[in-house]
């Protein structure tokens, strides 16, 4: 790889987070060597479920949703994912899920054979890819914790807490941008999007977020905000 290249992934938002944090700089070349860089548009899907599982895909910018085609067609979001995370992992021999951006994307596609390779020379990256593993398993647990014993308020509450989370913002008093749509948001938490702009009037009057003429929202008590997304109902 170039010079030019093994800087920009020194400089990429996803080197300290997720598979690349797992290498030094100095070995880093061996696993953006593996990497296919991708550009993906606001409304594509680049993992379709039931296809051939042959890649993992991680995000560098933007953010992304997953989701899954039921039955009787209806379509379930499952999750969201931003920078840092891994899309794939889980995955048997074909995809249980897709994935569309929800924003401009820009990945890095790894071939399952390909980091097969690389994690042989590097067993640090094989550990890292089971921690990734082992905290979707949490995420999943949360999720369906979220969906059978929270109230509506408790769900939004905690979802916001954790998108804070995973975007680490410094500035508790700064923005929190929301990438998903308002109807993708409710889908995900199992309400309505009239009972998700309900619960955000509600805490916004509580004074533990206030909300821009734009939809951006800011955590204005993150105390508070905990408090309500961790209690049970």
């Amino acid at each position: 790889m170039s010079r030019h290249e093994l800087e920009a992934c020194k400089r990429c938002d996803a080197r300290h987070q997720g598979l690349c944090d797992a290498l030094h700089d100095d070995d880093l070349h061996f696993l953006s060597d593996a990497a296919h860089r991708s550009a993906i548009a606001k409304g594509e899907v680049f993992v379709t479920e039931g296809n051939p599982a042959r890649n993992f895909f991680n995000i560098n910018q933007g953010a992304a949703k997953l989701y899954m085609d039921l039955a009787d067609g209806r379509r379930q979001i499952t999750g969201f994912v931003g920078v840092g995370d891994f899309v794939g992992l889980a995955a048997g021999t074909r995809y249980a899920f897709s994935a569309e951006a929800i924003e401009p994307v820009q990945l890095c596609r790894f071939d399952r054979i390909e980091l097969r390779a690389v994690s042989a020379r590097f067993p640090v990256i094989e550990r890292r890819l089971l921690e990734i593993a082992s905290h979707e398993l949490v995420i999943a647990q949360e999720q369906m914790l979220l969906l059978g014993r929270k109230t509506a308020i408790e769900r939004v509450a905690s979802f916001l807490e954790g998108w804070y989370r995973r975007t680490l913002c410094a500035d508790p008093g700064a923005p929190l941008d929301l990438p998903m749509l308002r109807g993708d948001l409710a889908e995900y938490l199992g309400l309505t999007i009239e009972t998700v702009s309900r619960v955000l009037a509600s805490l916004r009057r509580q004074g533990v977020v206030a909300v821009a003429a734009d939809h951006r929202i800011s955590i204005l008590d993150h105390a508070r905000l905990a408090a309500i997304g961790q209690t049970f109902a």
